[in-house]
């Protein structure tokens, strides 16, 4: 995850120029040697398309409905780089309230829609002008992670923000490598960090599973057709991408070890890299052919069906844990192998089955796997949210809303999605992180229709 590395490059020098981030914004971060955060550094943002501010744990104040404006005690409202009185406020708040009025706000309770509300308007601060999506405005978190940006990008579409979506996918096309692939993570200018980090072959399946759900969300909205014509667009990096997911595979149907969402180095290939992998090479084929390049559909559809064996045949073995290896323990990643990434699976429902309650922490959400090497008493909002969006895709809903209760429920004061929760039950680390407000926002649609899945 996020902290796991260390951190060579400052906050400057990852914040492009668009983004406001007055003195008052820059936190001490309390954190380990690895830069992981083991105390509350944030409660939420101020702002919106990455003129945004982040607000210390401590802050008071309540966000004026439909909003990221904060109403502070005092009668003023804070803005991103300034507190000013209600005429300076209300034209932001209203154009905030319009964006929202533009798209779906998903959620059958009143408590759903302002959890939805609040991913929404989290997740549009987080990203900039340009289309890049970072995981958090905060040093060692304010860079664009492909995978993160990518649920991102399919968040906005399902939600009929599709400016956003493709914009993120215009942002994903731009710092794409020659190979087809992505460095780990880039600073919003579009360079890579260059920390060590190798390439993580996962992010070129979520990038072309995020594509394909953008363009089957598009087919039912209003302005699908340009936005159609916006994605066909993209094919040249959708194309480079599956190629190169496609010439990652060996002999054996699997491709070398790179890490995951895990982000530590690894000798084994991990069920995180070759599940998105294969829903990205079977989304690229749906895609090849609606775009009218049939060459390229066979080939994407032969590889993926080469890479779905050879997982069969390695992770059926294990019970579908982090790798092959039945040592390897479970991995949230499983819920990766199951709807909405594939069709239902009897051998991975009961791997899922097998593998909740050994991931489920004493405070009650999920952990990133058995043998996750950091604490394990925490919870991580990501990973609870994926097990969300894999019930609600499989008909679990009683089960998915018990996830997205949880998470609203261990929200930041000022209603932000953080990233950890302590086995205490307190917001830790970073908030809001947009993974989980993606991961929430897909939750709360396939709860009301399910998600499209890459078919087999």
């Amino acid at each position: 995850m996020r902290g796991l590395a260390r951190i060579r490059t400052s906050r400057l020098q990852a914040l492009f120029a668009v983004v406001l981030v007055p003195p008052l914004a820059v936190h001490l971060i309390t954190a380990d040697s690895s830069g992981r955060s083991a105390v509350p550094v944030s409660a939420g943002v101020v702002g919106s398309n990455g003129v945004a501010r982040s607000l210390p744990p401590g802050q008071v104040g309540t966000y004026v409905p439909g909003s990221s404006v904060l109403a502070l005690p005092d009668g003023r409202y804070l803005l991103p780089d300034r507190a000013v009185g209600w005429a300076a406020a209300a034209p932001l708040v209203a154009e905030s309230r319009a964006w929202l009025a533009a798209g779906v706000v998903p959620g059958r309770t009143a408590a759903e829609r302002q959890l939805a509300e609040r991913a929404l308007l989290d997740l549009r601060a987080l990203t900039t002008g340009g289309g890049g999506v970072v995981a958090a405005w905060h040093q060692h978190w304010d860079y664009v992670w492909p995978r993160d940006a990518s649920w991102a990008a399919a968040a906005y579409c399902l939600t009929g923000h599709f400016s956003e979506g493709v914009a993120t996918l215009r942002f994903l096309a731009g710092v794409q490598r020659t190979d087809g692939r992505w460095e780990a993570r880039y600073r919003l200018d579009g360079t890579p960090v260059r920390d060590g980090r190798p390439v993580q072959l996962d992010g070129n399946g979520w990038v072309l599973w995020a594509s394909w759900l953008c363009y089957q969300a598009s087919a039912a909205s209003s302005t699908g057709s340009p936005v159609r014509a916006e994605i066909a667009a993209l094919w040249p990096m959708i194309s480079r991408a599956a190629d190169a997911g496609t010439s990652a595979l060996r002999a054996a149907g699997l491709p070398a070890p790179t890490p995951d969402y895990w982000e530590t180095r690894t000798t084994q290939v991990t069920l995180g890299v070759v599940a998105p992998l294969r829903a990205g090479l079977r989304a690229a084929a749906e895609l090849a052919g609606q775009l009218g390049h049939p060459a390229a559909e066979t080939r994407y559809r032969a590889a993926a069906g080469r890479l779905h064996r050879a997982m069969v045949a390695g992770w059926s073995r294990s019970g579908y844990r982090r790798t092959a290896q039945l040592m390897s323990g479970y991995d949230a990643a499983v819920a990766f192998a199951a709807p909405p990434f594939a069709p239902y699976d009897s051998a991975v429902a009961a791997a899922v089955r097998a593998a909740e309650p050994a991931l489920r922490v004493g405070i009650g959400g999920i952990r990133p796997g058995e043998r996750w090497p950091l604490d394990r008493s925490e919870a991580w909002t990501p990973e609870t949210a994926f097990f969300a969006l894999m019930e609600a895709s499989s008909g679990h809903s009683a089960a998915a809303r018990t996830d997205l209760g949880w998470l609203a429920a261990h929200r930041t004061r000022l209603g932000a999605l953080p990233e950890r929760v302590s086995a205490s039950g307190q917001p830790v680390s970073v908030a809001p992180l947009s993974w989980t407000c993606a991961a929430v926002l897909l939750t709360l649609v396939a709860l009301e229709d399910p998600l499209p899945i890459p078919p087999a």
